[in-house]
């Protein structure tokens, strides 16, 4: 059977609560595929100001593009802030699997994580993990 294409436009994306693995307070939508599926899959997450995602690793390739506001960027095993790097709109970043980095946000901001799934996150401090402290 010939695969349909996909056409989504801004007003069209349709935003629900984010995966249960991320902390609360985001909101996501799934543009194409299955983030728990094997395949490509394309996910826009919507966060707030202060929200953030502490150190932590995707057991795939992680490919990123921001579409809005700013992403405050870090590497390594400890959410260090200042050794943070701020991505605005129209920035890209892509890890490959195990990378160890964090992210927080000052603003608002808009991302689409665009890769292979199944999708996944593993905190480098497991009482980091929203799934396992409630």
């Amino acid at each position: 059977a010939e695969q349909a294409h996909t056409l989504v436009v801004p007003n069209e994306v349709k935003w629900g609560p984010a995966p249960k693995v991320l902390p609360a307070g985001a909101q996501a939508a799934v543009l194409f595929g299955d983030p728990m599926k094997k395949g490509l899959f394309a996910l826009r997450l919507k966060v707030p100001a202060g929200y953030a995602i502490p150190p932590h690793t995707h057991p795939g390739d992680e490919v990123v593009t921001i579409i809005s506001g700013t992403i405050n960027f870090g590497m390594g095993k400890t959410a260090d802030r200042s050794a943070t790097k701020p991505l605005p709109a129209g920035s890209f970043f892509a890890l490959p699997p195990g990378t160890a980095h964090f992210v927080y946000f000052n603003e608002e901001t808009v991302l689409q994580i665009t890769t292979n799934g199944p999708w996944g996150i593993k905190y480098i401090n497991p009482a980091d993990d929203p799934q396992k402290s409630q």
